[in-house]
């Protein structure tokens, strides 16, 4: 068994609202292509694992992985797809390393979402008989959630708005990201509603991409870099599937995930610990709901938290310097993006948006409406 695993090599795409020049295999082969070089690595000589994550529904083809098996090494060689949020693929390599299973994994997330219609990608996550001939779709969820987690905690459209203000105008510094800008938080409230109170500046866009990471056990990464990123803490949880079956103000499952993570990490004071965090905006408010979920701020406060400006930039924690999801990241791409952005941040190599010191970085991810499933990682310098 290896006593630690660490993430050696990052690589991103330049996200895109569409990516027509690339296929599915050319998308894939440009960030890994990158980490291989970075590291020195071969597929066929040293990695001995590949986890991708995609989803059917979204590529538009059964076994949704199988366009991109030759480049990632999947050919006669192990290769694993997870079907879920790129932060659970982490999560699953991580594991497959800690277990002594594997030495060397290379992980691979990618999407095109201009090749589909979200709404009713979405939609078909909803079970059958009730609500999906409703016409749900994770939008119309989330308008569900904000409405109820701002009337419990008395959170105002000028909160969420201040959201997008921020992570927005942190995108216009992150070469990958395609959706930042300078706004007002009344420019944000002046946006057309997309499902009240959710406003078109508030959602993360659709977006086409790829990211690719390399995770190694701790051996083999004192022999390929003197800068390791340690995956310190882990955590995963699942909440109900049905909207009636949860309070959509609460993130049951984040809070767990998070307790998870932190106690694998030694983390005992969150607020005090972690130097920066990023986190799945795919709605502005589920900034200021998972800060709370992650325990950086007591129920109701995030609100307080980002008005003290601690969550900017140059605050003391800073939330989502790479512009989050609002930013454009695809789907499924978004968790791998979100601990690739907390990797880059403890390497020292966030270009436009680095923060300085960063020793401990945490990243979020979801799936699911509302955020029914979470992951957490932990990520350390030493």
């Amino acid at each position: 068994m290896s006593d630690r695993v660490a993430i050696v090599s990052v690589a991103q795409t330049r996200f895109s609202p569409k990516r027509a020049d690339l296929n599915y295999a050319e998308l894939a082969y440009e960030v890994i292509e990158q980490v291989l070089t970075e590291t020195g690595l071969t597929i066929e000589e040293d990695v001995d694992n590949a986890v991708s994550c995609s989803h059917d529904i979204w590529d538009g083809q059964t076994i949704s992985n199988i366009g991109i098996t030759d480049v990632i090494g999947g050919h006669l060689r192990n290769e694993e797809k997870m079907a879920m949020d790129g932060s659970t693929a982490v999560y699953y390599a991580a594991i497959g390393i800690l277990s002594g299973e594997f030495d060397c994994t290379l992980l691979l997330a990618h999407t095109k979402m201009s090749q589909t219609n979200r709404n009713i990608v979405n939609n078909t996550a909803f079970d059958p008989i009730y609500t999906r001939p409703l016409g749900f779709d994770f939008t119309s969820a989330a308008a569900l959630q904000a409405r109820r987690y701002m009337h419990m905690y008395c959170v105002t459209p000028e909160h969420t708005a201040a959201v997008a203000v921020k992570n927005l105008g942190n995108a216009m510094h992150n070469p990958a990201a395609h959706n930042g800008g300078r706004y007002t938080v009344a420019d944000v409230l002046a946006s057309p509603h997309v499902a009240p109170p959710i406003r078109r500046l508030e959602m993360a866009p659709d977006t086409d991409g790829a990211v690719a990471m390399i995770m190694v056990s701790e051996e083999k990464a004192r022999r390929l870099t003197d800068r390791p990123v340690w995956v310190k803490g882990l955590g995963t949880c699942y909440d109900a599937h049905y909207l009636g079956d949860r309070d959509l103000a609460e993130c049951l499952a984040l809070e767990k995930a998070a307790a998870r993570a932190y106690r694998m990490a030694g983390l005992t004071d969150p607020a005090g610990e972690i130097d920066v965090i990023e986190l799945g905006d795919e709605f502005s408010y589920q900034e200021l709901l998972w800060l709370e979920g992650l325990g950086v701020c007591e129920r109701g406060r995030a609100g307080a938290l980002l008005e003290s400006g601690a969550t900017a930039m140059d605050g003391r924690l800073p939330v989502n310097p790479s512009g989050g999801l609002l930013g454009g990241v695809p789907a499924n791409v978004s968790g791998l993006n979100r601990v690739a952005e907390a990797a880059l941040q403890i390497m020292g190599r966030a270009e436009g948006h680095q923060i300085e010191g960063v020793k401990t970085a945490v990243a979020q991810g979801h799936t699911g409406f509302c955020g029914q499933h979470h992951c957490v990682i932990v990520l350390t310098r030493d």
